[in-house]
């Protein structure tokens, strides 16, 4: 599941009397229906024609505008290194007849280890010229990772006939870990001791022979590429993502984002390629409208956010992207740098936030320094969509912005709500969708109805029962769910989605606490350098230091008393709250590759601090008034 900016608190403060920079917007005329229970809500727009393959574009690029710029990053003189639609068709052509010549298939696909860079980019479009498959794993499983189990555990799903990684020394540990004998290695740069590998710009010198013969064989059903899930509720997934799936995506985009196809859009990006969103969705914009993408050095982290300042200082996008705890450091950003405040708002027309809800704090910060910079506030859009649907389903493009609203399906997309308890099913279906998982027909057949609609395991309501052609309001994960021992239900993820807002700056993620039990506790993973500015101590004070600080120890009590005004009864009174010293570990499943928590591997791992919070041993522990 991707949220795209589900905004938490309300409406923005300043948005609703304000003047707001005009976009072209598309609204979606949707139909509505209940049977047996059962709603559907269709997009009654027609989705209009797409391509054959996802590479037509480039095709069609290379040909109106061969010079114009498709993909740039920053060399290690920190210049930008351009390449032009007319250069990457070509080295999709060589790198796709590179990888024909080695009999690379669905059954051996590419995998891609490392992250987003030219020689990724190149790989990813020859590959998908060829109908060759591959598949971008997160760098974290090789870098940041300590038990290459999973990543092991990938590589066995895919059985490669192809490895890349961008640096031969920094995933030598990964490559000697995971590697299976007889499987080809490609490096751009460096090597791995005591293995043979093949350079990346071998690649390029290849000759092209019948690469365009085969080009045209590629159709709608040809797979592009695997993508995992993130494993936030399960094992990850290899998920089928065809070039029609990735056409009709972009098709729905354009429709519902009719400017980005008047005016070729810029985008200076950095989220994962291996993820749906930048991957998919972002990549997929610049290509599918004649865009140009700058690959962004910089990252959403106190300590690499300059990469991205810089950056920013001298591309102007016309539609960006982060993750919320970018959006928040930018804002702060905005406020002080005149240059970076001129040339950001320079061009760029709508705002989306990545991954997860942005704070009504920080929704708010942005409209302030947008009226304050350009004498008008941005649009941040809302919307929902997963990897299995390549991402984009719905989206909010109307007059309603308020908490949770997801808006209405996009066109070409049919959505069904089914209860499941007291609560809605979202289910998908549309040609955006995915055929299902590779190699694995059981869970193919767990995730569709009989209807072949798409089960997502997320829950909608109407924002308005009574008129639901207005659209959807998120209401959390079903499985995430649970029973206080009375019986009654707690929510989960409108809970969860409320404490980061409210916890915003101090609260990265929490998990909610309570099955079986008389009452909710949270356990609440702290931002801790936010934490440690709060308790007045020198960045890098030991953590123990800092969560039993005064001054932290009375915020994380006027917030517990904040969240519990006006709760009306157990499911959604906050008992007790922990401050978790240890971050989510990414080795144990706690943390996925995108960065968000995985609640039930949380609750499992940490299943004795659990008793602990309840039992009032856990240190840390803040309890309700």
């Amino acid at each position: 599941m991707t949220l795209s900016s589900i905004v938490e608190g309300g409406s923005s403060e300043v948005g609703q009397t304000t003047k707001r920079r005009h976009v072209e917007l598309g609204h979606p005329e949707v139909a509505a229906y209940q049977v047996d229970g059962t709603w559907h809500v269709d997009a009654v727009t027609p989705l209009q024609p797409v391509p054959q393959r996802f590479t037509d574009r480039l095709v069609d690029g290379a040909r109106a505008h061969p010079e114009r710029t498709l993909v740039a990053r920053r060399g290690a003189d920190g210049e930008w290194i351009r390449l032009s639609y007319a250069q990457v068709l070509d080295s999709a052509r060589r790198i796709g007849q590179a990888l024909l010549d080695r009999g690379l298939s669905a059954e051996r696909p590419l995998v891609i280890l490392s992250g987003n860079d030219l020689e990724h980019f190149q790989l990813a479009l020859g590959a998908m010229y060829a109908g060759v498959p591959y598949s971008p794993l997160s760098p974290a499983y090789s870098l940041v990772a300590t038990d290459p189990a999973k990543l092991r555990d990938l590589i066995e799903q895919l059985t490669p006939g192809a490895i890349y990684a961008s640096d031969g020394a920094a995933y030598a540990r990964a490559i000697d870990a995971v590697l299976p004998d007889g499987v080809e290695l490609i490096l751009a740069d460096g090597a791995v001791s005591g293995r043979t590998a093949t350079s990346f710009a071998s690649l390029l010198a290849t000759e092209p022979a019948g690469i365009d013969a085969r080009n045209a064989q590629v159709g709608p059903k040809t797979i592009a590429k695997f993508l995992f899930t993130s494993g936030s509720t399960k094992k990850p997934k290899a998920v089928i993502t065809t070039h029609g799936m990735l056409c009709s995506n972009q098709q729905m985009l354009l429709q519902t984002f009719p400017f980005l196809g008047m005016d070729p859009p810029t985008l200076l990006d950095w989220l994962p390629w291996n993820h749906t969103f930048g991957g998919s969705h972002n990549v997929g914009i610049v290509l599918y409208n004649g865009g140009t993408l700058y690959i962004d050095d910089g990252r959403a982290t106190r300590r690499e956010f300059e990469g991205t300042l810089r950056n920013l200082r001298e591309i102007a996008p016309t539609v960006y992207f982060n993750i919320p705890a970018g959006w928040e450091m930018l804002a702060e950003a905005l406020e002080t740098d005149d240059e970076l405040a001129a040339n950001f708002f320079s061009r760029v027309k709508l705002f989306f936030c990545a991954g997860a809800g942005l704070s009504q704090a920080c929704w708010d910060h942005l409209d302030r320094v947008a009226l304050q910079r350009a004498g008008e506030t941005i649009r941040i859009m809302t919307g929902l969509g997963m990897t299995e649907t390549s991402p984009s389903c719905t989206f909010g493009t109307g007059p309603i912005v308020k908490a949770g609203y997801v808006g209405v399906p996009a066109p070409g997309c049919k959505v069904k709500l089914v209860p499941i308890g007291d609560k809605l099913e979202a289910r998908f279906h549309g040609p955006h969708v995915t055929p299902g998982y590779w190699r694995a027909p059981h869970l193919t057949a767990e995730a569709f109805d009989a209807d072949g609609y798409y089960c997502t395991g997320d829950a909608l309501r109407f924002v308005d029962p009574a008129q639901p052609a207005l659209g959807f309001m998120f209401d959390g994960r079903i499985a995430e769910d649970f029973k206080l021992s009375s019986g009654t239900f707690v929510s989960v993820g409108p809970l969860r989605a409320r404490v980061i807002s409210q916890g915003a700056p101090y609260v990265q993620d929490a998990v909610v606490t309570g099955i079986n039990r008389s009452s909710i506790g949270l356990m609440v993973f702290p931002r801790l350098d936010h934490c440690c500015e709060l308790a007045g101590l020198p960045a890098g004070s030991p953590v123990e230091d800092v969560l039993a600080s005064e001054p932290v120890r009375h915020h994380f009590k006027a917030l517990l008393d904040k969240l519990n005004v006006g709760a009306s009864g157990s499911s959604m009174r906050i008992e007790r709250l922990l401050l978790l010293a240890e971050p989510p570990s990414i080795d144990h499943r706690e943390l996925t590759d995108k960065g968000s928590i995985n609640q039930a591997a949380v609750l499992n791992r940490r299943a004795a601090l659990v008793e602990a919070l309840y039992d009032g041993a856990a240190p840390h522990t803040i309890v309700a008034a």
